[in-house]
């Protein structure tokens, strides 16, 4: 298995994901032209991490997204279902407590964490509005959740030139860059058939958030969702 089929098999994702997870980093870097890491620095702001809090980091991978949280003196925990990621994570980063867990069926009890954060991993779980309801469940009352996850960029003219380049220069890129280039060709096209912005606000307040708002990034192509448990 080299890449995933749209109906998101878990298995199937989680094989994709395995294959890609020794230059996952590195491939991200170069496909966003570097602004994966402009993005990261925007969910930590919007998870307003504390110390002493708890913040689950969903579809973690190898961490690059937990560390902020880590930085500000929170507990934070690493999930992820596929087990290739969470081993390349915890050979960097040794002291985070790696969790492997799919997002559909949290190991976690009610009202556990203070945040739940997932960056580019809600559109690769095969039930959203599951995932939704897991993530409201395991947050405390008052907590809050940050969705990072690619969209669809406002500007007609933009939206165009972007759909070219995911779905004609992203694979070619990929193929120099990443272990299995051939798994970039269904993240182009999963990022094509993904929900727009007011779909998935939408999808969150079904799933029992609160105050649920959303942020362009780089024009739409990345978007920050935003919502609150009710205390």
């Amino acid at each position: 298995m080299t890449r995933a089929s749209l109906n998101k098999q878990p298995h199937e994702v989680a094989s994709m994901f395995d294959d890609v997870a020794e230059r996952y980093d590195l491939t991200n870097d170069v496909l966003s032209l570097g602004q994966d890491r402009r993005w990261r620095k925007e969910v930590a702001k919007a998870v307003e991490a504390r110390p002493a809090q708890k913040v689950l980091d969903l579809a973690a991978g190898t961490a690059t997204s937990s560390l902020p949280f880590a930085r500000t003196g929170a507990y934070v925990v690493p999930c992820d279902f596929s087990l290739g990621m969470l081993q390349v994570g915890k050979r960097k980063h040794t002291w985070l407590p790696f969790t492997a867990g799919d997002a559909t069926r949290l190991p976690f009890k009610d009202d556990t964490f203070d945040a739940v954060s997932i960056s580019f991993g809600l559109r690769n779980v095969q039930d959203t509005d599951a995932a939704l309801r897991e993530m409201h469940r395991v947050t405390r009352p008052g907590g809050r959740v940050v969705i990072c996850e690619f969209s669809h960029p406002t500007w007609a003219p933009f939206r165009t030139v972007y759909t070219e380049y995911l779905m004609r220069a992203l694979p070619p890129v990929a193929r120099k860059v990443s272990s299995n280039p051939d798994a970039y060709v269904y993240l182009a096209e999963s990022i094509r058939a993904w929900p727009d912005q007011p779909a998935l606000a939408e999808k969150l307040r079904k799933a029992g958030w609160s105050k649920v708002a959303w942020r362009n990034l780089t024009g739409g192509v990345v978007t920050l969702h935003r919502g609150f448990k009710e205390a």
